[in-house]
């Protein structure tokens, strides 16, 4: 498989790259060439601070082997896009819109036109915004004319983790991490944006 898979991500305590993690490891295991990016933190330290497991996450990150920050130029490499942010107020959280809103040079060029892009998200209830987060975040596909990637029911485990066909998720109570079926729910979802990725990019050459 000839394919390039960005995983882009914020993550405030670790949940949302717990996901990020997964995923990229399953698109990895179809055989794609994978970039695991996060985005810039934008809350204020004293935020950040108040919440150990808040400060615990950006403490690993910020350590020379903490995850590379994303740049558009990860974009405009892949073939395949995932997009994760926990849920804040039923949308994404700043710190990922505010990469994407840095996107307008690509998408006038057309440079994201017709690349794949799937999302995936935690909430801390299970009525907190997951499905309005994933497609929330898919808003920004639309607009970039890419191609949409839901998890749908085909991996038995969805079924067995939250149930959500829109993307990879984690009702994250009382901070906690995702369990086995979410993180194996994400990893199918990675290995299946390879694979779509990898089927439209052959197609696509083809035909050109």
């Amino acid at each position: 498989m000839n394919v390039r898979i960005a995983v882009i991500h914020y993550s405030a305590t670790g949940v949302v790259h717990q996901l990020a993690t997964s995923l990229a490891q399953g698109a990895a295991n179809a055989g794609a060439e994978v970039r695991l990016r996060r985005v810039a933190e934008l809350a204020p330290p004293e935020a950040i601070a108040a919440n150990s497991r808040w400060q615990a996450h950006r403490d690993r990150e910020n350590a020379p082997d903490g995850t590379p920050l994303a740049t558009l130029d990860d974009l405009a490499w892949a073939d395949g896009i995932a997009l994760g942010s926990p849920t804040r107020f039923g949308g994404p959280a700043a710190q990922l819109k505010n990469f994407l809103d840095q996107t307008g040079s690509l998408w006038f060029k057309g440079l994201l036109a017709g690349k794949v892009v799937t999302a995936f998200t935690s909430a801390s209830t299970a009525h907190g915004g997951l499905e309005s987060t994933v497609l929330a975040m898919l808003n920004v596909a639309y607009h970039w004319g890419s191609i949409i990637m839901p998890l749908g029911y085909g991996p038995p485990v969805v079924s067995k983790s939250t149930g959500n066909p829109y993307g990879a998720s984690w009702v994250s109570r009382k901070g906690s991490l995702p369990d086995d079926d979410a993180l194996a729910a994400a990893n199918a979802q990675g290995a299946r944006l390879a694979e779509v990725a990898a089927a439209l990019s052959a197609a696509q050459r083809t035909t050109s």
